[in-house]
Formats: C-alpha cells, structure tokens, sequence
C-alpha cells in the first residue's frame, strides 16, 4: 500500500488536487483507495461527488460516554467506523469531522490509529487530504507517508506557508518518504519560478489556472467531470506520472 498526504492552506486548491490524484489513480487501476478527509473544513466529497452521514470526530466524542460493560470500546469503534465509511466505485471515502473538545482523548486516539491501520490493510493506497496545520498527522493517526505534497498558490505569502508546512513535518519528526512542492493556479510561469527560488521543498510542477475548474466548482460538479482536454488535468497527469511511474508498475 502507498500512502499519500496532502497538505496547504484554505483556497489553494489543496482539495481538487486531492480529488485529482485519487480520480488519476483510479483511472491508473491503482484501486481500492481509501480517501481521508482530515480537513476539518470537509469538502473532499463533493470534489468526488459523494455524501457522507457520519464523521469520526462524532463517533470519537461519542465514545467518551460509551458503558464498556456493554459493549468494549474496540469492537464498538470498529462498527461505527464501518457506518461512517463511504462506498463508492472503487474508493472508500472516511471524513475525520472537526477537531474534538476539551478533555482527553489519549486513549481514543490510540484506539482510533489501530483501527484505521487495520483498515488502511484492505487498500492499495491510501489518500489523505490533511488541513493546514496537519493536526492528524501530528497525533500520529498515520504513522508513515510515502508522498506528501505541498500546495500553495504562486504567491509570496503562499510559497512561505508552504515552506512553513515543510519545517512542520520535519519538526514533528513523521516518517515521511518523500516531499513534493506544487504550485497551483500559474498564470505567469515566468514570475512563479523567480518566486520559487529560496523555497526548500523539491519542486515538483506548476499547475496552470484553468477556468474549467472554478467552472467545475460553481456547478458544485465532481473532479470526474473535469475533461481529459482540460489544462490542469493534462498537467497534473503528467506530474503524477512521473512520481507513481513505478509504482503503478509494481501494482
């Protein structure tokens, strides 16, 4: 299984990346997938058109008043979890839910990263849409990353939010592979690449602006609606085939 996080500020385009790379494997035959929305602002389901009833931020302060006399808390995540899971052609999709309140959740965080090993076993990949601050990464509710992809806009402040988000990963000392910085809605490839200059994370492309996916968005359309000719998509195939070549090969 590969794992794969995806990581950037609001409004970069961090999401319909995410939505992106899971249609791209997909079509790859790289399934079943299993997506993670770990956004607290949810919406990877609608860039994959998709609805969900249940977040584990719910099931998790629900279990704070569980009886264990009734039933132990174990067995009962496990079941909840399967409520809370998404089915779709050929991914899954589970929403992690905003973060929880106060009090102590040591011992719900530990149930929680067992099960979710347990259920990232039954998946070739695994696709996680992180929030900015990358809060579940840093509970350790994915112990390893193959691929973390950065995503900012051809901004100053963007590229320095991204290189902010590069010294929190290592800082939190995750078992990362691989980082990779994208650059999302170029219109100016010429000045994006003057700005990239004192970034440190390895750049791995430009993603042009494209009209079709704000387009795609304002009719709250999936990413599978997105045409094979659009530039974004011809872009971003071509990027990600350089990263997966071999993985897709080994599959």
């Amino acid at each position: 299984m590969i794992s794969i996080a995806i990581a950037g500020k609001g409004g970069c385009g961090k999401t319909t990346f995410s939505a992106a790379l899971i249609r791209f494997l997909l079509e790859k035959n790289y399934q079943p997938l299993l997506a993670v929305d770990a956004d607290p602002n949810a919406n990877l389901n609608e860039s994959l058109g998709v609805d969900y009833r249940l977040t584990v931020g719910e099931i998790v302060e629900e279990m704070k008043s569980l009886d264990s006399t009734v039933m132990d808390k174990e067995t009962w995540l496990s079941i909840k979890g399967e409520e809370a899971l998404v089915e779709s052609q050929g991914f899954d999709l589970l929403v992690m839910g905003r973060p929880e309140g106060p009090g102590c959740y040591c011992a719900a965080n530990n149930l929680l990263r067992s099960y979710l090993d347990r259920l990232a076993k039954a998946y070739k990949a695994l696709v996680i849409d992180n929030e900015a601050g990358m809060e579940h990464l840093n509970r350790r509710l994915t112990r390893d990353i193959d691929y973390l992809f950065l995503i900012a806009e051809p901004t100053s402040k963007g590229l320095v939010t991204a290189q902010r988000l590069y010294h929190l990963a290592n800082s939190l000392e995750l078992n990362i592979n691989k980082f990779y910085l994208v650059v999302n809605k170029v219109t100016s490839e010429e000045e994006t690449r003057e700005l990239i200059d004192f970034i440190e994370p390895p750049l791995l492309g430009l993603l042009p602006y494209d009209t079709e996916i704000l387009l795609n968005e304002r009719e709250n359309k999936s990413v599978f609606k997105l045409s094979a000719s659009s530039a974004y998509w011809r872009t971003l195939t071509a990027l990600l085939s350089s990263v997966f070549e071999r993985e897709l090969v080994k599959k």
